[in-house]
């Protein structure tokens, strides 16, 4: 039986992005990338269509929802999701886009790769 790369591939995705996201930093953000990416990597499986809606996944969601509070801290949350949906194969957008509303969250601006982070208050 064939054994399946696509988890080690996915995890090594997600340290990658990790690493290389966390040195991404803009002033006054209260958030890093790195912080983005632990909170939504409990979700990879599922914004994938591979697995359900953990608990996890939403704990990370509202917690990243609530350590973006200013400005600079959501700009820079946009733009490190934007950043690291690129290095995730395989997602679905819409499962994306639905994250906040499944964890019941509010967040103030869609999740999306076309969203303008500059425009994100």
């Amino acid at each position: 039986m064939a054994r399946s790369t696509a988890a080690p591939t996915a995890a090594l995705v997600i340290v990658a992005g990790i690493l290389l996201a966390s040195t991404i930093r803009e002033a006054g953000a209260a958030v890093s990338c790195g912080q983005v990416a632990a909170a939504v990597g409990p979700c990879i499986s599922y914004i994938r269509g591979r697995g359900r809606l953990t608990a996890s996944c939403c704990k990370g969601v509202r917690y990243l929802n609530s350590a973006a509070t200013t400005t600079p801290a959501r700009r820079m949350a946009c733009g490190c999701l934007k950043k690291l949906s690129g290095s995730v194969p395989g997602l679905r957008p819409r499962l994306a886009a639905g994250l906040p509303g499944k964890c019941r969250v509010r967040v103030p601006y869609p999740i999306s790769t076309t969203t303008d982070c500059t425009r994100v208050h």
